[in-house]
């Protein structure tokens, strides 16, 4: 078996939607070295939206293929690069991370995984033609004001079917919604129920499920098939929805990141996983709201928490592993008093022994990265590194005395440092 070519990233993106486009354009824009891997389509999902409306600034309502190809080009021109391949596995573990693809390892400093999913569909018979701007749609929110007047069917009963029929009354003239219980019995919220069955737009047909779809170039009829008895029930409408779930694509990840019981990642508020350098944003997360603006959100915070790790990372290793001497290092918060204090009697302690230490002054106000590394929660703390471990620190009522003490236990030199 041939060997694989092995290329360096301080960036890998792996997947090509809105939240990914972002990243690379944030992850271009701050000079990272960056590379966005794509299996199948630049621009995900948004790219079958057939009008986008509610993105903020856009007003001609464009095609999803239009905001998505103008991002593609905005990243490219911030730097970041384009492969057009399939990732097969990945090793998130240790600070140099691996993306293996057919024939290539990326190894990256960090990486952002930006994957979405895809929409649960029914399997029926030609639903593949149909699919997306065809008159089969999975967004309510995306696609219900180019249904103004006209006639839906939704598919599923569910929170999220329920809800979204609703939400499609506001513009449609009448919402059928395909249901495989008995008369009465639905998977939504009580509340919810309630509300669809009192809504004058919206009717049920109980006891099927799709059959299949017909239509010339686009969507006509829908074919239910009867549960109980097998009939065919046809019903024509202008455009079909689909809310049978979600499936997220996170496969490759399941051993590495921690994801919830139906598969999204889990992230805080930064995007970062539970892995250290490991971002996700997008639909990929576990969160409320999947929409472009939401997903341009993510992919902006995820490329900045990701140039902040890389930096740090390299401080870190710069200024706390790499010296050959003892480090001090200062842990601080700039505008806390007690920290403002211990700074100024940390210069005067520099003064005196920086013949026999490093010293490193990190405060943790905008970011508490090299601390959380460290190991480090209280502020300000004095803490003595050998080796990239700490061996002792020092918090609370920081005196001059205590830190002399501290250094001439730990260094022999250091009780000549004065006689200099």
């Amino acid at each position: 078996m041939r060997e694989k070519k092995v290329e360096q990233y301080d960036v890998v993106i792996i997947g090509g939607g809105p939240a990914g486009l972002t990243a690379g354009i944030y992850c271009g824009r701050a000079r990272l070295k960056t590379i966005l891997i794509e299996k199948a389509l630049i621009g995900g999902l948004a790219t079958y939206t057939s009008e986008i409306e509610n993105y903020p600034g856009i007003l001609n309502k464009p095609k999803g293929e239009e905001v998505t190809n103008l991002m593609k080009k905005q990243a490219e021109e911030m730097g970041c690069e384009f492969k057009l391949t399939a990732v097969q596995s990945v090793d998130l573990s240790g600070m140099v991370k691996k993306v293996e693809t057919f024939r290539t390892t990326y190894e990256a400093k960090a990486v952002i995984i930006s994957t979405g999913g895809r929409p649960r569909i029914t399997g029926a018979k030609n639903e593949e033609n149909f699919l997306f701007d065809k008159g089969i749609s999975f967004c309510a929110t995306c696609d219900a004001a180019a249904n103004t007047g006209k006639h839906v069917l939704v598919i599923g009963s569910g929170d999220a079917a329920i809800e979204e029929g609703m939400f499609l009354t506001k513009f449609a003239s009448k919402v059928s919604v395909s249901v495989m219980h008995d008369e009465g019995i639905m998977d939504c919220n009580e509340i919810a129920k309630d509300a669809a069955l009192k809504n004058p737009k919206m009717s049920f047909i109980w006891n099927t499920v799709v059959d299949s779809f017909e239509g010339e170039d686009y969507l006509s009829t829908v074919n239910l098939r009867n549960l109980k008895n097998g009939d065919i029930i046809p019903v024509a409408c202008d455009s079909c929805f689909e809310f049978i779930g979600y499936i997220p694509n996170s496969d490759i990840f399941k051993d590495q990141i921690n994801l919830t019981p139906r598969g999204y990642i889990k992230t805080n508020e930064k995007m970062e996983t539970n892995m250290s350098g490991v971002f996700a944003c997008g639909d990929i997360r576990d969160k409320w709201l999947r929409q472009v603006s939401t997903a341009v959100g993510d992919g902006a915070i995820a490329a900045c928490a990701a140039e902040k790790y890389i930096a740090e990372e390299e401080n870190y290793h710069k200024l706390i592993i790499e010296p050959e001497l003892p480090v001090v290092i200062l842990i601080y918060n700039a505008v806390d008093k007690e920290s403002q204090d211990s700074l100024l009697l940390f210069k005067d302690v520099e003064k005196l022994y920086h013949n026999f230490y490093a010293f490193v002054k990190v405060d943790i106000y905008k970011s508490t990265g090299i601390a959380d590394r460290l190991g480090v929660k209280e502020y300000p703390s004095i803490n003595l590194v050998k080796h990239g471990e700490i061996v002792e620190t020092i918090t609370n009522e920081i005196t001059m005395e205590r830190i002399e003490d501290m250094l001439s236990r730990h260094y022999d030199c250091g009780c000549h440092a004065k006689e200099e």
